[in-house]
């Protein structure tokens, strides 16, 4: 079973996509904040793909995954990005730091599975 780590400063959002996550026979981890989701990996908490939203309290999206992609095994992890953002400046900064996919909320379960798919391959 692969792991999926979603780090999502909306309450709603972990719920309704942790679900969406869990029902399609993902494990899932949950973090309210960047910094819980380093504090995750730090504790040896293993993923096979990163969902993190871009703007969050304390660290941003885009510093997160540079810290992320700082640990050891998580270099090549995909990561992708959830959030209301969709301008083309921000998803170049956010391939340039090391996201592998961007989706725009409110994406839909099966944008979210396909999504997924193509990148866990």
């Amino acid at each position: 079973m692969k792991t999926i780590m979603l780090v999502d400063d909306s309450a709603t959002i972990l719920l309704s996509i942790s679900n969406i996550l869990s029902k399609s026979g993902y494990a899932v981890e949950k973090a309210a904040t960047a910094a819980e989701g380093l504090a995750k990996f730090a504790s040896g908490v293993k993923a096979d793909l990163l969902i993190t939203d871009l703007n969050m309290p304390g660290m941003n999206g885009i510093d997160f995954i540079k810290e992320v992609r700082k640990l050891p095994g998580y270099k090549f992890m995909p990561i992708l990005f959830l959030t209301t953002e969709s301008q083309q400046a921000k998803r170049l900064e956010a391939k340039a730091a090391g996201a592998s996919g961007w989706l725009v909320k409110p994406a839909t379960a099966d944008e979210l599975l396909n999504t997924i798919k193509l990148v866990l391959r």
